[in-house]
């Protein structure tokens, strides 16, 4: 959707942007009628007839708007926005009610629940479209500076923040869907060797050049690359056994040896190595998200102390040892 600059209190500039709007009604009329207005649009429409429809679509897709009628059968506008906004996964979602119900009350409780705006039926198109664009507006622009405070400032991938996030997130679907989740722990290996005698400078150079080898061998849209701390990277694979996360680990570690970057001062290789440490949880497994991250640290911890320069996994829970330097 082209937005009307001439109606924003900010310039914005949305040309590589499509948005995403999900609208939900019961009546297919209504429906119609929406998208007839909206598919000359620069945006994606989904459509759902059903709170509950809308409710699936929602987690599914992620969309950027959601129009939403109030008075359908089964759960109605209300507690599917009340759901909506209890959700971490859509809670950030605009929800913009449109309804014939117009009296103050109807009006606040919509608001009350965490809706952006209220509109009432029938409506007029052209307010109808400016009040979507400030909406979509001020949503890429939350989207972007969400963006930028969950990026590493040196290597341009996610931090810490996003992936403890981005963890919890998954973690708590694997054990509602029962599938497998794996999650590699990363490290340059004798970096501090390599920035004594090279300097910072060629340091976070090294940095930028291993996020980069790293982040061209993950291919699927679900996998998360974070820097974790100083020369430290996290990779989590949901949905990822034990043998596709090692055979992932291996190429990992090969993408980074083919970089070739010079290291002198190491004892594995002439060249900058990374040590490797992969924990997998199998569906059902009581432990917890925390324990699955400890076992990844203590896998690093044991190909690290093993040499270096090595992927080292394990499935099984084991007590925690200390990190080696």
């Amino acid at each position: 959707m082209r937005l009307d600059e001439s109606a924003m209190n900010i310039p914005i500039n949305l040309n590589d942007y499509t948005p995403t709007i999900l609208v939900v009604d019961d009546v297919p009329a209504n429906l119609d009628v929406m998208v007839a207005h909206l598919q000359q649009e620069n945006i994606e429409l989904m459509v759902a007839l059903s709170g509950e429809e809308g409710l699936e679509l929602a987690k599914a897709k992620l969309p950027d708007l959601i129009l939403l009628d109030i008075m359908m059968p089964g759960i109605d506008g209300y507690e599917t926005c009340r759901r909506l906004k209890s959700d971490p996964l859509t809670a950030d979602i605009p929800v913009v009610f449109l309804s014939a119900k117009s009296d103050e009350i109807d009006v606040e409780k919509g608001l009350n629940l965490g809706a952006v705006d209220y509109i009432n039926k029938p409506f007029s198109l052209p307010i109808l479209r400016a009040r979507l664009n400030n909406h979509l507006a001020l949503k890429h622009k939350s989207d972007m500076l969400i963006q930028l405070a969950c990026t590493d400032e040196l290597t341009r991938i996610a931090n810490r923040r996003h992936f403890d996030l981005i963890f919890e997130r998954e973690w708590l679907r694997a054990q509602r869907n029962q599938t497998r989740l794996s999650l590699l722990m990363i490290d340059v290996d004798h970096f501090k060797q390599y920035n004594d005698h090279y300097g910072h400078g060629e340091g976070d150079r090294c940095l930028k050049q291993v996020a980069r080898a790293l982040t061209v061998e993950l291919h699927r849209p679900a996998d998360l690359l974070a820097r974790y701390g100083g020369e430290e990277f996290v990779v989590l694979l949901p949905e990822t056994d034990f043998e596709d996360a090692e055979f992932i680990a291996n190429q990992l570690a090969a993408a980074v040896e083919k970089l070739a970057i010079a290291h002198k001062k190491s004892t594995c290789a002439p060249h900058v190595t990374i040590s490797i440490g992969l924990a997998s949880q199998l569906p059902g497994s009581q432990a917890s998200r925390q324990q699955l991250l400890k076992q990844a640290d203590r896998s690093l911890y044991k190909a690290k102390n093993s040499g270096r320069n090595q992927v080292y996994g394990t499935m099984s829970a084991i007590n925690e040892a200390p990190a080696a330097n």
